[in-house]
């Protein structure tokens, strides 16, 4: 089961937490600021202000500079995982956090492909913090590609602008 609590990134200093999903690490091929998964999808890093975590259990993770925000691309090749509806696939991801509330659901398209989009606010830790997360997920025949981004609440907005250039740039193999 692919859950979202499988592992932990903490974001900023409110210690805030993305679990992640991966079940081992993949090679990172990383040249001119695009990363190239051998999954066979590549995204480019937004920009400067943010950094790889090179120990990470997802395909790619990125860490604000200011480590107040943060981002991934992870993709899960089984064609049983694949063929899950897109809300099961949502439902899963999100699975183990705390005190969610649901922002916003919805279908998108990334790199041409239709998927599910859920935005929700969760607890981040003991002291009532809480973290804003968005998540899409894209399918294909073969692998349910994820790209996550997430921040307190108070300061999602101010890098929604950079997830968003790093879902665009999002591509697959054909």
């Amino acid at each position: 089961m692919r859950r979202l609590c499988a592992g932990v990134v903490a974001v900023g200093l409110l210690g805030a937490v993305v679990a992640l999903l991966a079940a081992g690490c993949a090679g990172r091929r990383i040249e001119h600021g695009v990363f190239y998964s051998t999954k066979g999808y590549r995204v480019r890093i937004p920009g400067p202000e943010w950094t790889v975590v090179d120990e990470s259990r997802a395909d790619l993770e990125l860490r604000a500079r200011d480590g107040r925000a943060g981002m991934l691309a992870h993709a899960i090749c089984e064609a049983q995982t694949a063929r899950r509806p897109g809300d099961v696939l949502q439902r899963q991801l999100l699975f183990g956090l705390r005190d969610r509330r649901v922002v916003e659901r919805g279908e998108v398209t990334v790199a041409d492909r239709r998927g599910t989009r859920t935005v929700v606010e969760a607890a981040a830790g003991n002291d009532g913090s809480r973290i804003r997360i968005e998540t899409l997920t894209v399918t294909d025949p073969r692998c349910v590609y994820d790209l996550i981004y997430a921040a307190p609440i108070d300061v999602f907005a101010e890098r929604q602008e950079d997830f968003a250039r790093f879902v665009a740039s999002f591509t697959m193999a054909r």
